[in-house]
């Protein structure tokens, strides 16, 4: 069973581990992502780690501040990032079941957050295929990333 937390200290180990060169191009690692949060200060990004049968299975932020208003217009919205899975532990619907569990962490821990919006790169087609299927949406709107064309797609909670 998938469940989200919050990020702690104590995670840090375990959410420390090495995406593969493709992965590496379409997000960012946990350090990474704690370091930008560390060094913005804005009190506006929440590290989340992802549990599968009590095991740290992967990791992403919720980022409420106003780099979300690249990808909407809505102030009551959440940018979801660096989401990525263990590599011993994907394939195994983990991802998907984050995803949807997501929809619940936000509804209760953000009651004000009405929407998650996300960036997927064009390339990045298995990513692309699990949000339509967790029903994120596409409406055509894109912006140039790190690594190319990213489709900007968003969920209405």
């Amino acid at each position: 069973m998938v469940s989200l937390k919050f990020f702690t200290e104590e995670d840090y180990p375990e959410v420390n581990y090495i995406l593969d060169e493709i992965q590496s191009q379409y997000t960012s690692t946990a350090e990474y992502a704690l370091n930008r949060i560390a060094e913005r200060n804005t009190g506006l990004e929440f590290p989340v780690i992802i549990v599968n049968d009590g095991k740290i299975a992967g990791f992403f932020t919720l980022d409420f501040g106003d780099d979300k208003l690249e990808l909407t217009d809505n102030p009551n919205s959440t940018l979801l990032r660096s989401l990525s899975i263990k590599p011993e532990m994907q394939g195994k619907g983990i991802g998907k079941a984050a995803m949807l569990e997501t929809d619940h962490f936000v509804r209760k821990n953000f009651t004000n957050c009405d929407e998650i919006v996300l960036a997927v790169n064009q390339n990045n087609i298995s990513a692309y295929d699990l949000y339509l299927k967790v029903g994120y949406h596409y409406d055509g709107k894109t912006r140039m990333g790190r690594s190319g064309l990213q489709y900007l797609m968003y969920k209405k909670l």
